[in-house]
């Protein structure tokens, strides 16, 4: 069993529920979609092929409680569903990151799903795989990445059509960085009054997205 990594690093958690949280992060190689928006676009390609054991060893190295899977679209890797077991066999507490473009049933039931819905201002509202809300519990997330009033429109839109808030524990509504000012969608919100979390990502402000932060 083996995997196609871009990096293994240790940092802080910098969006979703566990913000803050030292967190191991696999990113996984690889992603099928190209939004517009996208802040790992070195992860596409290139990578390094490790055994399942070897990433194991090299998470267990850190001595975390907390690991989230990412990518990329970490699914486009099908033996990402087994790490995701063995991550928490070893009695991690696991999320993933995904784009909610391919299948989440078959995902462990322990782990946090992280999942998008795209919303139009990524270029891939269309890869939006609705089978997939039904397969989130009420311990998962939903992400909404957001660059204009038409994409907040939208992805309220969304959560009164799937019913997201009873669904999930969080809806994450997060400002496209440097096109959406987090304070302009905070307004938003509060207008509406909206139960969904506000998230700016930590990592931007700490580390400018550099790789390995």
């Amino acid at each position: 069993m083996s995997l196609r990594i871009t990096e293994i690093f240790y940092s802080l958690q910098g969006e979703a529920r566990t913000v803050g949280r030292p967190t191991v992060f696999v990113r996984l190689t690889g992603c099928p979609l190209r939004c517009t928006w996208c802040d790992s676009a070195y992860a596409f390609q290139g990578g390094t092929i490790w055994s399942e054991d070897k990433v194991l060893a090299e998470v267990a190295s850190f001595g975390p409680q907390y690991v989230t899977v990412t990518g990329g679209e970490p699914l486009a890797q099908p033996e990402c569903i087994s790490l995701l077991e063995k991550l928490c066999d070893a009695g991690y507490e696991v999320s993933l990151e995904t784009s909610g473009a391919l299948a989440i049933d078959a995902v462990d039931a322990r782990v946090v799903k992280v999942m998008d819905l795209k919303a139009p201002g990524s270029g891939e509202v269309h890869r939006n795989r609705v089978e997939n809300i039904a397969c989130l519990s009420p311990n998962d997330q939903v992400k909404f990445v957001l660059s204009t009033r038409e994409d907040y429109d939208w992805a309220k839109m969304q959560c009164d059509l799937h019913g997201l808030y009873e669904r999930v524990s969080d809806v994450l509504f997060s400002p496209t960085h440097e096109l959406l000012e987090p304070r302009t969608l905070a307004e938003w919100i509060l207008a509406d009054r909206l139960p969904v979390r506000l998230q700016l990502q930590l990592h931007k402000y700490l580390w400018n997205n550099a790789p390995g932060h």
